[in-house]
């Protein structure tokens, strides 16, 4: 989608579509307001007729308004504009996005009502309105043979601002919005690609895709020979019961001073997940090709970096494996030693993740971080806390924590904090080992964290568990691709692109 800024007044536009926002009870909304004075009462004699009163979901296409240059006019009911709020927006930018590919219509202005809130600024409705309409249009049918496309797709989108004051801040929005939406979208098909297709070296291939874009990105991959001798025995643990070999892909973006410490992000890159010998019940178990969406997330994260060309420096790091039964896979009860030196129980085989996790904390080290992220679909306990709307939180420092926590609601993708208190530790006491990677029923998610915290001593370190809000099941099954808009969100602050 082609996207573009213009101020100006929204009756004097020559546009395929023009589309406006109408309020329950058939209230006007300012733009509408003055297109429907230029067609001299046009719009208001139109919705006396009861075709439609402007609540939520509601839509209307016009032809030929008078007194106007526009070839259509789409309504979109935007319900009581005392709840208008950030949701209800993004809500009618979906619905005005479908109505308009389903129309045929190739290229729109958009012109709906702005926000009067603090809980939002028009930088941030102008960037939901690019990541929204991206995601309404996403479609993934590489897998099908004869894919049904949209015949006359929407491909150009114009943003409309009345005031020409506001001309670069929609812009700067479009902008941001665009690499955002890139990035969610190359981590959602990534999430959907089969596990067959994407493997772990389908995924090292895709950073390194990635690398070529860039000067400013360096891309390697460690194979599992160079994983022995840093002795990543947790790590390739996993994959052991594999055809496929682990792959570490370390991506380092540089677009800020050499010296400047970089934030690190972890993710977890399970391209299948079967359980290993503690095997899943088979429902749902096709689903477990999104236990990747973590490392996606990272990669998409790294790729809007690049597309910004964003002054900081990053380094993803993505530990990539399957995890499958198999005579030489983990057995209950089995003990691995990490990279850092600690021994590890193998209680369940299931709880793999953190099993590659841990090398892979260790292995940031080496870059001097100034925090540490990891990102990982990790435990189902995470989904019967929070479900799929909050993404779970740990952390060793406060003020990282706090600053994850802000960066979710400014980029509309919300964590939850959950604690991370010593008393939890005594959960993965072993007999056999310095600690076993399981804590037993009581709060899974907790000591999921309580496990990766003791190879995160020495940084400041978060844990994202989007076991929930990584994909969705159903009918709507598909990739989230959060938390990207989370993660850009956190490194626009940081690089002072944004306040």
């Amino acid at each position: 989608m082609n996207y573009s800024a213009k101020a100006g007044d929204p009756s004097k536009q020559r546009t395929p579509c023009l589309v406006l926002g109408i309020f329950s009870k058939r209230k006007l909304s300012d733009a509408a307001k003055t297109v429907d004075i230029a067609s001299k009462g046009f719009l208001t004699s139109i919705l006396k007729k009861g075709d439609m009163d402007g609540e939520s979901g509601q839509a209307l296409m016009l032809y030929d308004l008078p007194g106007t240059l526009c070839e259509r006019v789409l309504l979109i009911g935007c319900g009581t504009q005392k709840e208008y709020n950030r949701a209800k927006h993004k809500e009618a930018v979906s619905k005005a996005t479908s109505e308009l590919t389903s129309g045929h219509t190739i290229e729109a202005i958009f012109c709906l009502p702005t926000l009067e809130s603090t809980e939002t600024d028009l930088y941030t409705q102008l960037r939901d309105a690019v990541i929204k309409s991206t995601e309404q249009s996403y479609r993934f049918d590489q897998c099908k043979s004869d894919p049904k496309a949209p015949k006359r797709p929407l491909k150009k989108l114009t943003l409309l601002v009345t005031d020409g004051k506001n001309l670069k801040t929609a812009q700067k929005a479009i902008t941001h919005g665009q690499a955002m939406a890139s990035g969610i979208s190359l981590a959602k098909d990534l999430g959907n690609l089969p596990g067959n297709i994407c493997t772990p070296s389908y995924l090292a291939d895709q950073a390194r895709k990635l690398g070529r874009k860039s000067p400013k990105l360096k891309v390697e991959i460690l194979e599992e020979k160079q994983m022995e001798a840093l002795k990543m025995g947790s790590l390739l643990s996993v994959s052991r019961g594999s055809r496929q070999p682990a792959k570490l892909i370390i991506m380092e973006y540089c677009g800020g001073p050499a010296k400047s410490k970089p934030v690190v992000l972890v993710g977890k890159g399970l391209t299948f997940d079967a359980g290993g010998i503690s095997i899943k019940p088979h429902p749902g178990m096709d689903e477990m090709k999104y236990d990747m969406c973590g490392g996606a997330s990272v990669i998409g994260t790294l790729s809007a970096c690049v597309d910004l060309e964003l002054p900081i420096n990053v380094v993803g790091i993505v530990p990539a494996s399957e995890n499958l039964p198999d005579g030489d896979a983990n057995k209950p009860g089995d003990i691995v030693t990490s990279m850092s030196g600690q021994t590890i129980e193998i209680l369940n085989t299931d709880a793999e993740g953190r099993l590659i996790l841990c090398d892979a904390l260790t292995y940031s080290e080496r870059f001097n971080p100034a925090i540490v992220i990891d990102v990982a679909t990790l435990t189902g306990a995470c989904v019967v806390a929070l479900g799929s709307h909050a993404i779970g939180l740990l952390s060793n420092d406060d003020t990282l924590a706090d600053e994850i926590l802000q960066a979710g609601i400014s980029g509309d993708d919300k964590a939850w904090r959950l604690p991370l208190w010593d008393e939890y530790q005594k959960q993965l006491d072993s007999n056999f080992a310095d600690m076993a990677n399981i804590g037993g029923k009581g709060g899974g998610t907790i000591t999921a964290a309580c496990f990766l915290s003791r190879f995160t001593k020495k940084q400041k370190w978060a844990h994202l568990d989007i076991a929930g809000s990584a994909w969705n099941s159903g009918a709507k099954k598909g990739s989230t691709g959060r938390p990207v808009s989370l993660l850009i969100q956190l490194l626009l602050k940081r690089s002072k692109q944004i306040n």
